[in-house]
């Protein structure tokens, strides 16, 4: 299983997961044109794509899901909720499946499990996505106001997280927004800080988690930097050994393999079947 994160942040969120010939593209937050660049950038294809999952109905996680559909035959996996918020990016010819939070179900090879976060959306929701071939398991949280004991129980055990660490506290309350922005963001229904990021990411640590991404970095409250050494310092004193790589919003990162990640740094006794 390869993971791509395409581009995060408040303009644009896109993740790609791919295994045996099939991709799974959760939320797609660029435009058509940009989704197709960023796809060709990691070297896929349009052909391979199986699917769009929406986690909620915010623009820079939806901004493409219509005409990437449309354009491609590609399905659209939402919620209800999400789905009738979402009417004016679509015309009636795509192909919707709904699914429901807390139902596993399948794309492919991909397991994919929803949950339910505290975001203000009108159905917000993060994934878990598990190659059954091989065992893998990776999970997408950007839009968390707060790790709840749901969040933080369906998160444990992946072996790749892209984990939102969206501002620093003081840049937030220094920073340009108004103030009511402000109190959204780092309310329990807004968005999680650099230093949330890092008592979650180390309550996450296990010897099978290979590699974390942090996502959705505020463009004006928060810095790349900034945030890594924060969120490295927690996961340094937890004993963590795998990368650490801030998600940008212009580019995509590199793909992280993650079954060649699992056994550089994973549990060995785990992996003795592959």
């Amino acid at each position: 299983m390869k993971v791509s994160v395409l581009g995060s942040g408040s303009e644009g969120n896109a993740t790609l997961v791919e295994a045996d010939g099939t991709a799974l593209l959760v939320d797609a937050g660029f435009s058509g044109r940009d989704l197709e660049q960023r796809l060709l950038d990691v070297g896929v294809g349009t052909d391979a794509l199986a699917a769009i999952l929406i986690t909620h109905d915010h623009g820079d996680h939806t901004r493409g899901m219509g005409v990437i559909a449309r354009r491609f035959g590609v399905p659209i996996y939402l919620t209800r909720r999400t789905a009738a918020a979402c009417t004016r990016l679509l015309d009636g010819s795509e192909q919707i499946r709904e699914y429901a939070s807390s139902r596993r179900f399948r794309i492919g090879p991909f397991e994919v499990e929803p949950f339910l976060t505290v975001h203000d959306a009108v159905d917000p929701i993060a994934v878990t996505i598990k190659h059954v071939p091989s065992g893998s398991r990776m999970g997408v949280a950007t839009d968390l106001g707060r790790p709840t004991a749901a969040v933080r129980a369906a998160l444990a055990g992946c072996n790749l997280l892209v984990l939102e660490a969206n501002h620093d506290d003081a840049l937030l309350w220094s920073g340009p927004y108004p103030w009511s922005v402000k109190q959204r963001i780092a309310s329990s229904h807004g968005h999680l800080s650099n230093r949330a990021a890092a008592a979650l990411a180390r309550e996450l640590m296990h010897p099978g988690l290979v590699a974390i991404v942090l996502a959705h970095l505020s463009r004006h409250c928060n810095d790349a930097g900034l945030a890594h050494d924060v969120v490295a310092r927690a996961l340094d004193r937890a004993g963590y050994r795998g990368p650490l790589a801030v998600a940008p919003q212009d580019r995509p990162l590199e793909p992280y393999d993650v079954l060649a990640l699992r056994r550089r740094y994973g549990d060995a006794e785990q992996l003795t079947l592959f």
